[in-house]
């Protein structure tokens, strides 16, 4: 099937640059030896974590047991669920756990501790744990300086659980915009994590896990010496905020929305597509970096960027395509019916916006990956 047989809006991957991203990583981590648990919370799809990890079992990381159920129906026997736990959530992990699922989860607080205990002993299912950390004040978890919290949490969940051990997420990184910066970003998330992994071992407590994730850390990483994994998930796509980072090139971006020019306002400067925030997402994650892309970057149906065009604004169904605030680029002559592709701010939330992949190899459409939404 080629592009222009497909309705727009459609979600295209690009599945030569998916694998040089895959092998990318895949060379970063085994430069360092350090194992990799990929976080598939990105693609939500069989098709690619078997690309990431092959058909024996895992280990993946999932952002909602949703994903934890499809993928375990798929055969990934590996997981950890890397969002903290909700007391609600609990009767799904023992089920997923009872149908031979190794899944773990995550707490940062005595509270989920003990509910995670006790939920474990009424069900004679030591539920594993690790204790989430929090490396450089961006989110969620105990700060290193917190050690008689963390051996709280570590002392409630012996009772009737299994701490397994620390997981953290530097999602300050994010932030980060030089290289010199990100290299500072993964050396405090990995100290962090090894302090608190030393903490809990020093009070009498296992941790044999210490778990790490970001795509900008994993790829300036210079050493992981005490780093039993790595989670990094957006890399598989890559996106213009990680661009903006400077840990991957716009030609390294595996994602694109592909629509179609259903108008003009010629006096305004504007050419009107198809796809609006329903298809690109409202993420803005480009307008606190150097360069501000809109809602995305456009690019001709071969995936060549254009000079300056971006989406400038979206509503609901229609995108709004212009030439960026202080360039001299000129609008090009993009007739009725013309086909595009945008590149997104955030592959996470644009990939949400669809139902399935169409993928994309030398110009053509060679499969359609299902992914699944939901929780």
């Amino acid at each position: 099937m080629r592009l222009t047989d497909l309705e727009t809006p459609a979600l295209l991957l690009d599945r030569t640059q998916l694998d040089r991203n895959i092998a990318r990583m895949r060379t970063q981590l085994d430069g360092l030896r350090v194992g990799q648990r990929p976080h598939l919370k990105t693609a939500k799809s069989i098709e690619v974590a078997r690309r990431v990890v092959g058909r024996d079992g895992g280990p993946i990381t999932v952002s909602t047991l949703l994903e934890a159920e499809r993928f375990g129906e798929a055969g990934f026997t590996d997981i950890l669920y890397a969002v903290g736990i909700a007391p609600n959530k609990l009767d799904r992990v023992i089920a997923l756990r009872r149908r031979g699922i190794d899944l773990a989860i995550v707490t940062d607080n005595v509270e989920a501790a003990g509910a995670v205990a006790a939920a474990a002993r009424d069900a004679r299912e030591r539920i594993p744990v690790l204790i989430e950390i929090d490396s450089d004040g961006h989110r969620a978890g105990v700060r290193p300086d917190q050690p008689d919290l963390l051996v709280a949490i570590a002392r409630a969940l012996s009772d009737g659980a299994e701490l397994r051990g620390i997981m953290t997420h530097a999602g300050g990184s994010y932030e980060a915009r030089t290289p010199a910066e990100l290299v500072r970003a993964a050396a405090q998330e990995r100290d962090s994590a090894v302090a608190c992994a030393a903490i809990l071992r020093g009070a009498g407590f296992a941790a044999p896990v210490v778990s790490i994730g970001s795509t900008p850390t994993a790829l300036s990483a210079t050493g992981l010496d005490g780093v039993t994994e790595v989670r990094a998930g957006v890399y598989l796509f890559f996106d213009l905020v990680m661009a903006g980072i400077g840990v991957a090139s716009v030609d390294e971006i595996a994602l694109s929305v592909l629509t179609t020019v259903i108008g003009h306002q010629r006096d305004k400067g504007w050419i009107l597509v198809d796809a609006g925030w329903m298809a690109m997402s409202r993420d803005r994650g480009t307008a606190s970096q150097a360069v501000d892309q809109g809602y995305g970057l456009v690019c001709d149906l071969e995936g060549n960027p254009f000079v300056d065009l971006v989406m400038i604004s979206a509503n609901q169904e229609h995108g709004i395509l212009a030439i960026r605030d202080g360039s001299s680029a000129r609008l090009p002559d993009l007739p009725f019916g013309t086909r595009l592709r945008i590149l997104p701010n955030h592959a996470c939330a644009t990939a949400a916006q669809f139902g399935d992949y169409q993928v994309v190899e030398d110009g053509a459409v060679v499969a359609r990956w299902p992914r699944f939404n939901g929780w």
